[in-house]
C-alpha cells in the first residue's frame, strides 16, 4: 500500500462493547461523555495488519496454534534489530496474554510476599493494583530523582524495580546514561528488572527509546506487545525478552502448567507479524499524527494559560498536564473534574488516578477534531475553576 493514511476520519466506535466509550459511566458515573480516558486510540488499525487478519479468517479454522515458530519469533527479533538496533536471541523470546500477565508471573518468580518493588512516581496504575494483588510492597521513586533510587533499590528486601520505559503517565523516555545508571545500581543490589515497554514504538524524535535489553545484565525481562503502537489491544497478546534460562523455563512452566496458556490467540500473532513487518509506514504517519494532535494541545494551552509553560511528552499520545501552577492553593481537582462531567460533558483522567494531584491525563490517540473538542473542554472548565 503506498500514500497517505486518513487519520482524520472519524470512526463510529458506540455500540462495540468498547471500554472508552461504552463504558465511560462505569468509572465517571454519567453515560454519553466524550472520552478522552483509557490507552486505546480512535483509529483503525494499519491496513496491512487488517489484511492479514482477513486473510487468517478466510482461511476458515481457527484451532489451537503455537507461538514458538519462525515467523512470530522472526517478527519479533527483527523489528528490535531494525527498529533499536538490538540483537535478540529468539531463544530468549516468551509470550504472554497480556504484559500485566508477564509482570504477574515474574514478579511471582523474582520476589516475594512482603518484598519490595521499586516503581517510579506517578505511575501507571495497574502496577499498585499487580503489587497489593501479590502483597509486594510498593516504594515510590519520584521520576528523575537518581538519589532515592538508590536508596530503595540499597534497601536489603527490595527485590525489584519495575520499569516503565517510556514512562507512562509522564511520557518520559529515559536517556541511555539514565538506563546505565539503572542497570548498574541493579547489579550492585542485586535488584531483578521488570522493563515494560509497551509504548516504546511511539517515541517522538529526537527522543529515542533504548531497550533494558541493551543495558541489563543479571536477571532481567522486556515486556512488549504492538496492542498501543498499532491499536489492536482487544486481540490481546504479548511478549517478554528473558535472556535468563532458569526464569525463562520456569515462567513458561507456569504459562503452560498453572495457567492453561500454552494456546495463543492466533489472530494476535497475525496481528503481531503483520505489524512488525509491514506496518513501519503507518507507524511513521501515526506518530507525527498523534505529535501533531500534542503540539495543538500545547499551542491552546500556551494562548490560554501562558504560565504553565506545558511542553509535548516525549513519547506517546497522552498528554499528561501539570496544573497546580495555576492556582496559589492546593489544587482543586473534584471541582475539576466536576466542570468537566457536568458542563463540558467529557471524560479527562484526574491524576489522582496515578497518585498525582494536581493533574490531568488527556488521550489525544484520536483524529484532530475529537482532540480539538478535549483541549477545549479542559480550557473552558479550568478557566471557571481557576
Amino acid at each position: 500500500m503506498s500514500g497517505a493514511y486518513d487519520f482524520d476520519r472519524v470512526v463510529e466506535r458506540h455500540g462495540t462493547w468498547c471500554t472508552q466509550w461504552d463504558y465511560v459511566q462505569d468509572r465517571f458515573g454519567v453515560p454519553g461523555l466524550l472520552p478522552f480516558t483509557i490507552s486505546d486510540m480512535d483509529f483503525e488499525t494499519a491496513p496491512e495488519v487488517l489484511e492479514a487478519l482477513r486473510g487468517r479468517l478466510d482461511h476458515g479454522v481457527l484451532g489451537y496454534s503455537r507461538w514458538r515458530q519462525s515467523d512470530f519469533l522472526s517478527a519479533v527479533t527483527d523489528w528490535y534489530a531494525r527498529r533499536y538496533e538490538t540483537d535478540v536471541d529468539p531463544e530468549w523470546v516468551v509470550y504472554g496474554p497480556s504484559v500485566i500477565y508477564q509482570v504477574s508471573q515474574l514478579l511471582r518468580l523474582w520476589s516475594g510476599p512482603g518484598d519490595g518493588v521499586v516503581v517510579h512516581t506517578p505511575c501507571y496504575d495497574a502496577f499498585p493494583k499487580v503489587l497489593a494483588a501479590h502483597e509486594r510492597r510498593l516504594r515510590g521513586c519520584p521520576v528523575g530523582d537518581a538519589a532515592e533510587l538508590e536508596r530503595l533499590l540499597a534497601l536489603p528486601d527490595t527485590r525489584v524495580l519495575l520499569l516503565c520505559s517510556p514512562h507512562n503517565p509522564t511520557g518520559r523516555v529515559w536517556t541511555e546514561g539514565e538506563l546505565a545508571h539503572m542497570a548498574q545500581l541493579c547489579a550492585r543490589y542485586d535488584v531483578a528488572v521488570i522493563s515494560d515497554e509497551i509504548h516504546a514504538d511511539l517515541a517522538h524524535p529526537p527522543h529515542r527509546h533504548r531497550p533494558w535489553a541493551r543495558h541489563g545484565t543479571g536477571r532481567w525481562a522486556v515486556l512488549n506487545s504492538a496492542s498501543k503502537s498499532f491499536n489492536i489491544p482487544a486481540l490481546t497478546g504479548s511478549y517478554g525478552i528473558v535472556r535468563d534460562e532458569a526464569s525463562r523455563e520456569a515462567y513458561l512452566r507456569a504459562l503452560k502448567e498453572a495457567d492453561g496458556l500454552s494456546s495463543p490467540a492466533v489472530l494476535s500473532l497475525v496481528g503481531h507479524i503483520a505489524a512488525y513487518r509491514e506496518g513501519e509506514r503507518w507507524l511513521a504517519q501515526l506518530r507525527d499524527y498523534v505529535h501533531g494532535n500534542l503540539r495543538m494541545v500545547a499551542e491552546r494551552l500556551a494562548d490560554a494559560f501562558p504560565a504553565l509553560g506545558w511542553e509535548p511528552p516525549e513519547a506517546g499520545y497522552l498528554a499528561w498536564i501539570d496544573l497546580r501552577g495555576l492556582s496559589t492553593a492546593p489544587f482543586d481537582d473534584e471541582a475539576l473534574q466536576r466542570e468537566l462531567i457536568e458542563t463540558e460533558k467529557v471524560a479527562v483522567m484526574p491524576g489522582t488516578a496515578y497518585g498525582a494531584p494536581g493533574f490531568v491525563r488527556l488521550n489525544v490517540g484520536c483524529p484532530r477534531s475529537k482532540a480539538e473538542a478535549g483541549i477545549d473542554a479542559l480550557v473552558a472548565a479550568l478557566r471557571r475553576v481557576c
